[in-house]
């Protein structure tokens, strides 16, 4: 008879833990949550969506089924409320750092915020990798990040009656200059060309408040900076012309994009091919660990294809692969939506009764 080991204190039990809360981590829960399997759902970003909201909330989606259009944020929106019957716990803003198989077959999984899990299973649902911040590449300056400089805003008071830079020019970039427009005491916005990523409309009031010298564009690349007494005074700017610059500030805001890394998912054991994980088969989507399951973009097998409802797909079949780590001694039916009481009262909806 095999010895139970006691969980140790401050470790979450759990049936699942989902890695990823973009919309195939999402409907995993779903997926899931029709076979009576809660989850956890664990991201690097502070909010779920993925890269559906971080790198497109507004722009149209035109190929989830039985939807024309939605925006990345609608379609997060929509599988929310989705999964709402299931109540998910999320755990935002910390990265699975640790993932150990233990000897009765279950995972130690620990997060960058030193949460702890004892998992039955778990579902890789990264994306592309976790996102983080594209860096400003100027030797030295990292010293001042998250005093003078930052790549999110979490507290826009911060920044009220400073002298700001901010670089970038998508939507981010221009959306937090306009924003401080009015708020801070002067706003440049500093972008390398003169074309932008941002909406037209953005771009187009952007260029109005320079006219009106409410605020200050400059074109060219940070290339330095100045510093008294430990502090940031003043970012060297390179123009097109060759010219170096200094502009004052007190604070630097930059906004160039999120790049998606694998990180420690490399160290997991995990079979890789070209930064992607490779699943046993597209039957249950199981990697070559037992018990870890890989689903949309971050998996890769013959035929695959990086679309979300391909994600979805895989979503379903992962979870029913999963069950049996979860209920050994439980058969699993096939049971569907429309028709099942069983279903009903799990989704917390009234059976439909037919004439």
């Amino acid at each position: 008879m095999q010895s139970v080991t006691p969980t140790p204190a401050g470790v979450i039990e759990a049936d699942a833990v989902i890695i990823g809360a973009g919309p195939v981590g999402l409907f995993q829960v779903f997926e899931l949550g029709l076979l009576e399997i809660k989850a956890h759902v664990i991201d690097s970003l502070h909010a779920v969506g993925g890269q559906c909201v971080e790198l497109y909330p507004d722009k149209p989606i035109y190929d989830i089924p039985a939807v024309p259009s939605c925006t990345g944020q609608e379609l997060t929106d929509n599988l929310l409320k989705q999964i709402a019957p299931f109540e998910p716990t999320f755990h935002l803003g910390q990265e699975v750092t640790v993932v150990e198989r233990r000897e009765d077959g279950r995972f130690n999984v620990e997060t960058s915020s030193g949460t702890r899990f004892l998992t039955k299973t778990i579902f890789i649902a990264a994306g592309v990798g976790s996102f983080q911040a594209r860096t400003l590449k100027v030797d030295g300056i990292e010293q001042f990040e998250n005093s003078q400089l930052f790549y999110r805003v979490k507290d826009p008071a911060l920044f009220e009656g400073k002298n700001l830079v901010i670089c970038g020019g998508g939507d981010s970039a221009l959306d937090w200059a306009l924003n401080f427009v009015g708020k801070a005491e002067s706003v440049v916005l500093l972008h390398r060309r003169e074309d932008f990523r941002a909406a037209p409309a953005s771009v187009a009031k952007m260029k109005a408040l320079c006219e009106q010298y409410e605020m200050q564009l400059i074109i060219g690349q940070a290339t330095g900076f100045d510093s008294r007494d430990g502090k940031l005074t003043d970012l060297k700017v390179t123009g097109a012309d060759g010219v170096t610059r200094r502009v004052p500030l007190d604070m630097l805001l930059v906004f160039f994009g999120l790049s998606p890394k694998l990180g420690p998912i490399a160290d997991w054991g995990l079979d890789i091919e070209r930064r992607q994980l490779k699943v046993q088969s597209t039957e249950k989507f199981e990697t070559n660990v037992p018990g870890i399951f890989a689903v949309g973009d971050i998996n890769t097998y013959p035929g695959k294809k990086k679309l979300i409802l391909s994600g979805f797909h895989e979503a379903a079949l992962a979870a029913f692969g999963a069950a049996p780590y979860i209920f050994p001694d439980k058969k699993i039916h096939m049971q569907y939506t429309t028709t099942s009481p069983k279903l009903h009262k799990v989704l917390g909806v009234e059976t439909p009764v037919f004439d």
